[in-house]
């Protein structure tokens, strides 16, 4: 009999388990990313995308409760403990921000997305993109993890990208909007957007300390 049979299930690696549940998540954060796009690009029925969003942010947050328990559960993980839970709590995040997103602006009554808020959903979406594939990658061994660099140096550059046209939203904000309410309402909305950026350069920050430790 081979030894590993006499290995206590507890004991043994789960890394397969623990790569499905990552790449579960950064495919449905990138799903949730992409619905945000069209309920801007495409603002009608916007009751039900909304709902569809939130449905999926359920679906995210099964998946961390999962990588949460099983890290519980199991005594040998393919990374440290401390880093796959802190990247399923920033892919968690940018879902978070994505959700609040869209309810903030029904229930704001906001009746048509500017173009900056349309132009930073798609960095948004782009965003999730990379980290989908960040999420296809994580299973690799050796120097291969270190494909994974040039993606964290890509949500890095979205963030910053986000960044600017936040800051140039805000300015046009100020300078052409005369109703202090809508000001307030389209700070805030570009501000989740931002925020979302900010979650995923986060994930990005902790994949790169995972393949520097580990390739």
């Amino acid at each position: 009999m081979h030894i590993s049979n006499f290995i206590p299930q507890f004991l043994k690696p789960r890394e397969d388990h623990f790569f499905g549940l990552l790449r579960n998540s950064t495919r449905n954060l990138h799903e949730t990313t992409t619905a945000l796009l069209d309920f801007m690009e495409h603002y009608e029925d916007i009751g039900a995308k909304a709902a569809e969003i939130k449905r999926l942010e359920e679906v995210g947050d099964h998946l961390i409760h999962q990588i949460m328990t099983n890290l519980h559960t199991t005594f040998v993980t393919p990374f440290d403990r401390e880093d796959i839970a802190v990247l399923g709590d920033r892919l968690d995040d940018v879902v978070d921000m994505v959700e609040e997103t869209a309810r903030t602006m029904i229930e704001y009554g906001i009746e048509t997305p500017r173009e900056r808020a349309i132009e930073l959903a798609r960095i948004v979406d782009q965003a999730g993109a990379v980290l989908e594939q960040c999420g296809d990658m994580l299973h690799a061994r050796g120097s291969k993890l270190r494909d994974l660099l040039p993606l964290t140096i890509e949500l890095n550059r979205l963030e910053n990208e986000a960044d600017q046209v936040t800051s140039k939203a805000v300015g046009e904000l100020f300078a052409n909007e005369k109703d202090p309410i809508e000001i307030i309402k389209w700070r805030e909305v570009y501000g989740l957007l931002e925020s979302a950026t900010d979650r995923a350069e986060d994930a990005a920050n902790v994949i790169e300390a995972i393949v520097l430790k580990h390739a």
